[in-house]
């Protein structure tokens, strides 16, 4: 499998991803619009960090558990 597309295809990538764009434009976003408010804004973004650490976390999980049993979708050969 070619890297980029494995991570292209990755939740994990995708996630981390989401919540970078999001945590970046809600702190500019602050910087600009509600300068006052910045404090607030930052304690929002630190308060919806940790779900994302614990879905990516998840996943891996679940990840982990697929290889051990033999069944993750990086496991297939298409030799027969």
């Amino acid at each position: 499998m070619n890297p980029l597309a494995g991570l292209v295809a990755s939740r994990k990538f995708w996630l981390l991803t989401i919540d970078t764009v999001l945590s970046g434009v809600a702190l500019v976003g602050g910087w600009y619009l509600a300068p006052a408010e910045l404090g607030k804004i930052t304690a929002v973004i630190a308060l919806i960090q940790p779900m994302f650490v614990f879905v990516v976390y998840g996943i891996t999980r679940e990840d982990v558990a697929k290889l051990e049993a033999g069944v993750h979708p990086t496991q297939y050969t298409d030799e027969k």
